[in-house]
């Protein structure tokens, strides 16, 4: 059997004009504030420097090395301040990249790593990463918890190897529609356990820009982009 794909029209959640998130705009705030204070200390700070050049005592002049520390401090604050900035700007363009990417994923047919799938019109896939062959136990559970299929296979080594379910289960009848989880556990020839990787693919429905990082949403779950592992064509 094959997935049948999700035939609802793909949604842009949020807008095109991509929002700064919540943390960019504190940090731009923060930075802002401070750098606001640090130029008025620096101008208080030449001010008085200024006044005791002009009154200072012609038998015990000021130490313009002391001077000269200051200064130099006061700018190298200064300095990081900028640093900060243009680091504050580079977080906005990688979250403004992020969500670009992440809008380019509509409509896709993605595989992420997971054990959740929806089942639509009787059929449900999921993609197993079978290191060595082995007997693979399969239990798949409902939504409320309760199990509705279990049963033992053999498998061959090797990646993304489809198991379809027709949404019939082991009592024979035909469950409805809706989010199903797959537990995979196996063993192999000489009864020792093998780690079984499980994947889901759907379609990206929608793309929620308010967070950051985006989400993408597949077969009514979320997912961030750095989860996909393939686009399917």
């Amino acid at each position: 059997m094959t997935t049948t794909a999700a035939t609802s029209s793909p949604v842009v959640s949020g807008t095109t004009t991509l929002p700064p998130s919540a943390t960019g705009t504190s940090a731009a705030a923060t930075s802002a504030l401070a750098s606001s204070q640090i130029a008025g200390n620096f101008q208080s700070f030449l001010q008085l420097l200024t006044t005791q050049l002009q009154n200072q005592n012609p038998l015990s002049p000021l130490d313009t090395n002391q001077f000269t520390q200051q200064l130099v401090e006061f700018a190298g604050v200064q300095q990081q301040l900028n640093t900060n900035d243009s680091l504050a700007t580079l977080v906005s363009l990688q979250q403004t990249a992020q969500s670009t990417q992440a809008l380019g994923f509509v409509g896709k047919t993605a595989v992420v790593n997971g054990n959740t799938a929806t089942m639509t019109n009787s059929q449900a896939t999921w993609e197993l990463n079978v290191p060595t062959a082995s007997t693979v136990s399969l239990t798949i559970t409902s939504s409320n918890g309760q199990t509705v299929f279990s049963g033992n296979f053999p498998a061959a080594a090797g990646n993304n190897q489809p198991f379809n379910w027709n949404g019939i289960g082991s009592d024979g009848t035909q469950q409805p529609d809706g989010t199903y989880k797959l537990t995979a556990t196996a063993k192999d020839s000489s009864g020792n356990t093998v780690a079984i990787g499980t994947q889901v693919e759907g379609v990206v429905s929608s793309v929620d820009l308010t967070q950051s990082p985006p989400l993408l949403s597949i077969g009514g779950q979320t997912f961030t982009v750095n989860q996909i592992q393939s686009i399917v064509n």
